[in-house]
């Protein structure tokens, strides 16, 4: 027998701009503990998002996100010795958590400091342009090739 779910966690809204988005980005971007120094490796990025487009640096990152969050993914199923892959929709806390970890690889692969890395990453995805949208666009290409499929999604 299952135990019972562990009940999630309250998230607490980040201490500058208070949204909670903009936290769990932060520890997303965080490495080894060090949550000061992705804090200041973050607002470091908004700092030059809002120096280059003059607009309002979470706007513009919420953008970036729904820009990069992906709708349908591909997950390998075996079926009969065959393993297939199989379109299924992304939840909304998988969505942003992928589109976390896309955003901040796009950025890393990038040439300056992390912040101006990020910044330049956020810009480009509120743009619809950079790696990591064109990663968001692969995801859905696949799926979209592999329709077929999508029967072999559904749980018997």
């Amino acid at each position: 027998m299952r135990r019972r779910r562990p009940e999630k966690r309250k998230e607490t809204p980040d201490p500058i701009y208070g949204d909670k988005q903009v936290q769990k980005f932060i520890n997303h971007l965080m490495l080894k503990g060090k949550k000061s120094t992705a804090e200041n490796i973050f607002y470091g990025a908004m700092d030059l998002v809002q120096n280059k487009t003059k607009s309002d640096p979470v706007e513009l990152f919420q953008k970036a996100v729904s820009n990069v969050k992906p709708m349908i993914e591909v997950k390998s199923r075996r079926i009969g010795g065959a393993t297939y892959q199989v379109p299924i929709q992304v939840h909304d806390q998988r969505a942003f958590a992928l589109a976390s970890r896309w955003l901040i690889g796009f950025a890393k692969s990038r040439k300056g400091s992390m912040a101006q890395r990020l910044a330049a990453e956020l810009i480009a995805a509120a743009n619809e342009e950079g790696g990591s949208v064109k990663k968001k666009e692969d995801t859905h290409r696949m799926a979209e090739a592999n329709k077929a499929f999508a029967h072999y999604g559904r749980r018997r």
